[in-house]
């Protein structure tokens, strides 16, 4: 086992012998064989398109198939057995329409011939060869990009089957993932070659994050400003934790009338800001704080939970019991929906004690994308010309459980009462619910939603650049990012691709980034590590 694709990697270096998440070295294996045979996959996809043959179940599977090896999200080595299977009978089925069309199908990579054992011991020895470190013969500083690029693709095919959910698609993207698979294969290309392909996956997922967003506010309506209480309601409960509207939509509408209460963790606490999921009565508030406490509050919690493609460690026995999952979640020993028939987890509830009381708390602040925002547009722009509004600072990312993430909090508390707090994805649990007050009226702390909510943030700060006729990075904007796994590093690189300097990252630099390759992003990017909030903030606002 050989794994570094997340933030927390074992000494900073790569998991050997155990993920730090849990994943067991069997799942690591079968996650590299997996990739590998989307490779010979792509191939012919690739192949196809030269020849007019597009599948559109060869893309939907490509997108689920690369969003099941994020980090956090499938454990289950048997749904990885399946997928690889059903991977080479697509693969076979796609080089029988290539070759009738007249395309190339004599492929000698060995991931187009790859044929998967049939016990799960001779499939662990297949995944020894295919490892993210198996061919030595290969520069560093390629491989290093070569993983970036991987790791990017899988960000941007976990949007990307968020959106076909929702029913938005677009062959570009589609595309590129099977482009970008291929050609890490191939050993012809120049180092810049490589540079290139990964800013061009920042790019494409620029693409993909606009077709969620499409496809959220499309169906639920564009977010709007609203108090989310962070109490407790008397009565049954389920938790839902995630990203999935579409699961989240379903629940409600199943549970309506039951006299059970749901309570939204995590990365669901943005969707209490769209009209078509808050005008559900019993959808009540947010339940639970930062990441690292995640265990805790699951353990606590007195109802049914609700998994949707979320980032969690390994449940542990003691509440697995009342853990349910759906989408590309899955560990062994929980039960998972496949079918959005919330029977199961609705039965648990209604057999869970619930909150025996009401538990009256704070509130926080929801619903600031990019309508919203672009809505006092005139008030932020003339307020920024009035010097009232001296600097913004967009401070989000991915949350984990090392203490150094304590250093977002500690930033945003220390940001002067003169600017302005933008905040996305998991990382902003850090500090969400403080009160930093307001600028004219304006809250200093914006919630623009999810992780895949950059797009919003994007579309932000693209708008103040032409707003104030300057280039974006010569706004009064800072980034100060957080990162964990693969989703933040395809944002990432949308940033690069949109030209955006002098991002702060941390925790901790990717164990992936070779030194090279690092020297490359500050040449080209000044992206630097994040170093103490007070140094930063001297750096970010020049005194």
């Amino acid at each position: 086992m050989f794994c570094y694709q997340c933030e927390q990697t074992a000494k900073g270096e790569g998991c050997t012998k155990i993920g730090v998440c849990g994943k067991e070295s069997d799942v690591a294996g079968l996650q590299d064989l997996l990739i590998y045979t989307l490779k010979g996959l792509s191939l012919y996809a690739v192949e196809g398109r030269k020849v007019g043959v597009v599948d559109s179940e060869v893309n939907d599977f490509t997108c689920k198939a690369m969003f099941s090896t994020l980090t956090n999200v499938n454990f289950d080595p048997n749904r990885f057995v399946q997928l690889i299977q059903r991977c080479v009978s697509l693969r076979e089925t796609l080089k029988e329409k290539v070759k009738a069309a007249k395309g190339k199908v004599d492929f000698q990579e060995g991931p187009a011939t790859f044929k998967p054992a049939t016990s799960l011991e001779e499939l662990l020895k297949q995944a020894e060869a295919v490892g993210l470190k198996s061919d030595p013969s290969i520069d560093p500083d390629i491989l290093s990009l070569q993983h970036i690029l991987v790791f990017g693709i899988k960000g941007v095919a976990a949007y990307m089957d968020h959106a076909q959910i929702l029913g938005q698609k677009d062959d570009k993207v589609y595309a590129f993932i099977h482009e970008g698979l291929a050609t890490t294969l191939r050993k012809d290309l120049s180092l810049n070659d490589w540079v290139g392909l990964v800013l061009k996956c920042g790019e494409i997922n620029v693409r993909a994050m606009e077709l969620l967003d499409a496809g959220n506010t499309g169906t639920y309506g564009h977010p709007i400003p609203t108090k989310v209480p962070l109490g407790a309601k008397k009565g049954k409960a389920i938790l839902v934790s995630g990203h999935d509207l579409k699961d989240l939509e379903e629940l409600l509408k199943q549970t309506e009338g039951k006299g059970i209460y749901v309570y939204s963790h995590g990365e669901m606490l943005p969707t209490h800001g769209y009209p078509n999921l808050k005008k559900y009565s019993h959808f009540y508030g947010h339940y639970g704080t930062a990441w690292q406490n995640q265990t805790k509050e699951f353990v606590d919690f007195p109802g049914a939970i609700l998994m949707t493609t979320n980032c969690i460690q390994k449940p542990k026995d003691s509440y697995k019991d009342n853990i349910f999952t759906s989408g590309m979640v899955g560990w062994p020993g929980v039960t998972t929906i496949s079918d959005r028939n919330f029977k199961p987890v609705i039965d648990k509830a209604l057999a869970m004690p619930g909150f025996q009381e009401d538990k009256n708390g704070r509130s926080v602040m929801v619903g600031f994308a990019r309508n919203t925002v672009m809505g006092v547009a005139d008030k932020v722009i003339e307020a920024v010309k009035g010097k009232v509004i001296r600097h913004f600072f967009l401070v989000g990312g991915c949350d984990g459980a090392k203490a150094g993430r304590n250093y977002y909090a500690e930033f945003v508390e220390k940001v002067p009462k003169d600017c302005m707090v933008l905040t996305l994805a998991c990382g902003k649990f850090r500090f969400f619910d403080k009160d930093l007050g307001d600028i004219g009226g304006i809250p200093r702390l914006l919630d623009v939603g999810q992780c895949n909510d950059a797009y919003s943030a994007v579309q932000i700060a693209l708008a103040l650049s032409k707003a104030f006729n300057v280039g974006i990075n010569e706004l009064p904007l800072s980034f100060i990012l957080s990162w964990y796994e693969q989703k933040a590093v395809a944002i990432l690189l949308s940033l690069l691709s949109l030209g955006v300097k002098n991002i702060k990252l941390g925790p901790s630099l990717p164990a992936f980034v070779s030194p090279n390759v690092l020297k490359v992003l500050v040449d080209h990017f000044n992206i630097q590590p994040i170093s103490t909030p007070d140094q930063d903030l001297k750096v970010a606002l020049g005194n």
